[in-house]
């Protein structure tokens, strides 16, 4: 089934939803702008706008329930933007209202958090104007109704991500990693941007209303390239192989920010962009829905290798945060009967990563900002909430039975078999992985001996940061289940990206579930007896090629280095050779050949009259013997 028509709409708090982004967009302006002078205060009404926008959210949200499902797509124009190309404008529907209650619950909940973990930072308002101004870009990136102003809140929150990833700059790794994920997202952006070029000058607009119903009267060749050029954009921001390689060496920006952009957030906005761009540019039997899985799964088992060797506890959540975006890309290219699957694992993961950032922080926050796990253990008397939410955020994300990520995970795991056994089964192995590493990570840093440095005295956190990991570790016991029982969130989200023709039932304890229970559980064993139950060193082994593999991340910094750096620097010498011997060669060989014969000249002009009869007279002679030989012809 298609996606319902557009409907406009002025009154309500649908119709006044140019709020949602106001609201934390005038806290990033008076947080910025203010200056110093704002410094006392800056943060209550950094958090207090980001609470209001979220109950902006929730009224609009209540509102859109109160139309029947074929009427719940509801565009809001503001006003002319570029003429003849777009109009600013909103689109509240399904799909975008989901995106907006998530990112201003879950950012609410961080800002909240960071009010306790940037407690002692000269900066901290400023930090928190940064995130007012990425939450109202990532808000107009979802609520746009055309592809233009998607775009401007799309690299709204690159910037904002440079900034935040850069926010102790006076690090050079911080500086380093704010400039490497700016410049790889940009890759990603090119392609986005081009995407929009073709579909002008197909179909004459960028607006979603105008696009998707004149998409099916293009050519399959250009479905296919702007396909493949927003599945680009898509892998930049939700670092997606093979433009992965920025998350990682984000995590070198404070805690909160890996939560709200590296978890709950921008990441996302890959998955947000396909899903949108579904039903006209990635039907389930294309090539670039294809393509879609193919990135999908790659990048799943990717990110959970590369998570089995991190000792950073930031950096193990980051691969598995790439990971888990993989199996909501794999679900996207699944067509209409995976969107509801990835969206519902997006939601649940915005909540358990969040979750999990969140608590990694609080450790962080009681062991001195260390996060080198060798160096923990035994926390989980000392820190025993930061302990057992973190345990919900494990075992939701490792898929436990009942919990949000049994559900979200597991249904996308047999939709990919119903759709290739080939896909099915690697999902599968990227889930039994999953509960190594994870496994991992919670053996090293709560069980075990204690292995911390003698100045550390690890406490537990204040409640500003302990009540968000609260609710947030509650939506992770069971949001997942409420979103896919009964397909709520798919007969939900039908209107904005269409419905399969028979709606799935959730199976509890398929054979397909069975197996990924038996690779999560082997996992988990295997992790508990290298690192629970056995004495973890302080230093990490050299280990194998596979462990060196997954340790320099794939290889892929490599990668990137031998296939783009380095012939970028042998172009560039080339470029200043050809410029410094050729271009100023000829300029300057030209200019030293004018003043070398000027300066030759220069020596005849004596200033002696006997010199000058002299010439005179041999000129006259030369005149006379040329006249005389050509008369005699």
């Amino acid at each position: 089934m298609e996606p319902a028509e557009i409907i406009s709409h002025t009154g309500g708090v649908i119709g006044a939803g140019w709020l949602l982004i106001a609201l934390p967009l005038l806290g990033a302006a008076v947080l910025l702008l203010g200056g110093r002078r704002t410094d006392k205060w800056g943060h209550f009404l950094g958090v207090a706008l980001a609470v209001a926008s979220f109950v902006v959210a929730v009224l609009a949200f209540v509102q859109l329930l109160g139309f029947a499902p074929g009427e719940r797509r509801r565009g809001v124009a503001l006003y002319e933007f570029i003429p003849g190309v777009a109009n600013m404008g909103l689109l509240i529907d399904p799909l975008s209202i989901s995106f907006a209650l998530l990112i201003t619950g879950v950012g609410s909940l961080i800002h909240i958090y960071s009010i306790g973990y940037m407690s002692h930072d000269t900066d901290r308002r400023r930090f928190f104007g940064y995130l007012n101004l990425f939450v109202a870009a990532m808000l107009l990136l979802v609520l746009a109704d055309n592809y233009v102003a998607l775009f401007i809140g799309w690299e709204g929150v690159g910037l904002a991500s440079y900034l935040l990833i850069g926010f102790w700059q006076y690090k050079p790794s911080a500086a380093t990693a704010a400039k490497k994920a700016f410049v790889v997202n940009r890759v990603g952006d090119f392609g986005l941007l081009i995407a929009i070029f073709i579909m002008f000058s197909t179909f004459g607009s960028v607006a979603f209303a105008d696009v998707f119903p004149k998409a099916g009267g293009a050519s399959a060749g250009t479905l296919t390239a702007i396909g493949l050029l927003l599945l680009l954009g898509a892998c930049g921001k939700s670092a997606q192989l093979p433009l992965q390689s920025w998350l990682l060496d984000a995590m070198e920006g404070p805690t909160p920010v890996s939560a709200l952009i590296h978890a709950a957030t921008m990441v996302t906005a890959g998955v947000y962009l396909v899903v949108r761009s579904g039903a006209a540019f990635f039907p389930a039997d294309s090539t670039a829905s294809l393509v879609v899985t193919i990135v999908g799964v790659a990048t799943l088992l990717a990110g959970a290798i590369i998570g089995t060797a991190k000792d950073d506890i930031k950096k193990a959540l980051a691969g598995s945060t790439m990971s888990q975006i993989g199996y909501m890309m794999l679900a996207a290219g699944l067509g209409v009967a995976g969107y509801a699957f990835a969206i519902a694992h997006l939601i649940t993961h915005g909540f358990f990563k969040a979750n999990l950032f969140l608590g990694a922080g609080s450790v962080m926050h009681g062991m001195n900002d260390e996060v080198d796990m060798r160096k923990y253990g035994g926390l989980r008397s000392l820190m025993p909430i930061t302990f057992v939410t973190f345990l919900i955020g494990y075992l939701a994300i490792i898929g436990f039975p009942l919990l949000s990520g049994y559900f979200t995970k597991d249904g996308i795991i047999e939709t990919a078999m119903e759709h290739s056994a080939i896909l099915g089964w690697l999902a599968v192995i990227g889930a039994g992985i999953t509960g190594f590493y994870m496994s991992r990570l919670v053996f090293m840093t709560f069980f075990g001996e204690r292995r911390w440095a003698a100045d550390a005295h690890p406490h537990e956190s204040p409640s500003v940061m302990t009540w968000p990991l609260i609710v947030l570790s509650i939506g992770s016991i069971g949001l997942g289940g409420y979103l896919i029982l009964s397909n709520r969130l798919m007969v939900f989200l039908g209107p904005a990206v269409g419905q399969p023709e028979e709606l799935p039932a959730f199976h509890f304890f398929s054979p397909v579930g069975l197996a990924t229970l038996a690779l999560v559980a082997l996992g988990a064993a295997y992790a508990w007896l290298k690192y629970g139950r056995a004495e973890v060193p302080a230093v990490a082994p050299r280990g194998s090629f596979l462990t060196t593999f997954a340790r320099r991340d794939l290889y892929g910094d490599a990668l990137n280095e031998a296939l783009f750096m380095r012939p970028g620097q042998w172009l560039t010498r080339l470029a200043v050779f050809f410029d410094n011997r050729g271009i100023d060669g000829v300029v300057n060989g030209l200019a030293a050949g004018i003043g070398g014969t000027s300066g030759r000249l220069r020596r005849i002009q004596t200033g002696y009259v006997r010199s000058y009869a002299l010439s005179i007279f041999i000129g006259a002679a030369v005149l006379a013997g040329a006249w005389f030989v050509v008369g005699t012809l």
